[in-house]
């Protein structure tokens, strides 16, 4: 059918660069523990969608943390609903050490710089640029797309996708399979290689609180019993650990893509097999998988003291711990094992770990939308260090994968960008995406 070649129009072109910009001029920063106000930004992508014809529903927990859900009704009543997702919350940005103002939006020499030119106002704008799109061209997907845009992702999601998860599962209904951030991005590892990670899995999260306690006193008598020295010790024996290998199906699946295209002879199920030794093998390739064939667990926080000759009676630091898929028991024992008697550690914050089939159509047709608009890329499925709102909406039953593809220069670090100094993005990454986008959501 003519509309399953019809490629987004020019204006959708335009309007990703315009729609990122504008939203990272309205400052959505989340400072944690409920310091942000994502509304604006909500209300923003409300009435874009509104224009377009597709009735956007606002959503608050607490007042000022907006999220938007939409629907966009497919042509095939029977198939599954797909979700695509993206958050408006971004990290914190100190304008002094920027090339110019994180909340600026400023286009320059074909780039967009700002605070969420990456994570993630570049996908949330090429998304609402598709599906406006579609609206002016009469397009409709074959399957339903429901569109969310959260708050709170950059915390604990309990005013964005955990509270739309658990209070309001009736408008994901059918939803299946999710796409967000953090996938399909060109990474270079060489000249001549490029490589477009798309994400099938993600660690849990388990940020941690430990407390020791002790026996307060001054700071000038002996005491075997100091609060701070415990912690001191469970801390560095945490932050000092190596933990053993642990290979999910999807960090095998990327070991084995990448030993192929690098032509290294290696038998990735080899029980026996030296997973450090490959990784020096696989040089710059290596960093898509060397933070997920472990758990990790690293200090962040530390809190104890209020005079320098008062010796405290309690303690606490804070650990970001991350567990990979399967290994979350494992987990747990090395920490009771590594804090000691002295010091008790609870979850201060706690998601499970994810990990979606690579062999699924879905992926298959994921890698095809890629290599369609750069047929000399190499698609890799990965696992997230890290995690993202995939978790909260996976308690819908919806299994989740990384896709907002830039296709970027090689000079370009994409992961530094992240949270870093000078976040920005290139226009043409931006106009890459819309398209792989719009071919991907109509074919799904």
């Amino acid at each position: 059918m003519a509309e399953e070649v019809r490629g987004p129009d020019t204006t959708a072109l335009d309007e990703v660069v315009t729609f990122t910009s504008e939203l990272i001029r309205i400052d959505t920063t989340n400072r944690g523990g409920g310091d942000c106000r994502e509304r604006p930004a909500a209300e923003y992508v409300a009435e874009r969608l509104a224009d377009a014809g597709i009735e956007p529903t606002l959503l608050e927990r607490t007042p000022g943390r907006t999220n938007v859900v939409a629907r966009i009704p497919g042509t095939d009543p029977t198939a599954e609903a797909l979700l695509v997702h993206g958050h408006l919350d971004v990290v914190p940005a100190d304008p002094d050490e920027w090339s110019v103002h994180p909340f600026s939006g400023e286009v320059r020499d074909g780039v967009v710089w700002g605070r969420g030119a990456v994570d993630m106002k570049n996908m949330d704008a090429m998304v609402l640029a598709v599906v406006r799109s579609w609206a002016r061209q009469g397009i409709r997907p074959r399957r339903d797309i429901v569109l969310a845009y959260t708050a709170d992702e950059e915390a604990s999601a309990e005013d964005g996708s955990g509270f739309l998860a658990d209070r309001h599962a009736a408008l994901f209904e059918g939803c299946t399979e999710g796409i967000s951030e953090s996938g399909a991005f060109s990474f270079h590892p060489q000249p001549g290689t490029t490589l477009y990670p798309i994400a099938a899995g993600e660690r849990g999260t388990a940020w941690l609180k430990l407390t020791a306690h002790g026996r307060a006193g001054h700071g000038s008598k002996v005491n075997t019993a100091n609060a701070v020295t415990r912690l001191a010790a469970a801390v560095a024996r945490i932050g000092t650990h190596t933990w053993p290998v642990r290979l999910t199906t999807t960090v095998r699946a990327a070991l084995a893509e990448l030993t192929a295209l690098y032509g290294i002879e290696v038998d990735t199920d080899a029980p026996d097999l030296d997973v450090d030794l490959l990784l020096d093998k696989l040089g710059p390739a290596a960093a898509l998988v060397e933070a997920t064939v472990r758990n990790s667990a690293n200090p962040t926080m530390l809190d104890a003291g209020y005079k320098v000759n008062v010796i405290p009676g309690q303690a606490v630091a804070h650990i970001d711990g991350r567990m990979l898929p399967g290994a979350e028991e494992e987990f747990a024992a090395t920490m009771d094992l590594l804090t000691g008697p002295d010091v008790e550690w609870e979850f201060h914050h706690r998601e499970v770990p994810l990990e979606a089939p690579v062999d699924s159509p879905t992926f298959a047709k994921l890698r095809a939308a890629v290599e369609r608009f750069d047929p000399a890329g190499h698609v890799v499925p990965f696992t997230m260090s890290g995690g993202t709102d995939a978790k909260q909406f996976s308690r819908l039953g919806i299994t989740g994968y990384g896709f907002s593809p830039l296709r970027l220069p090689p000079d370009l670090d994409y992961g530094a960008l992240f949270h870093g100094v000078d976040e920005r993005v290139p226009v043409d990454a931006l106009h890459f995406g819309v398209r792989v986008l719009d071919h991907y959501l109509k074919s799904a």
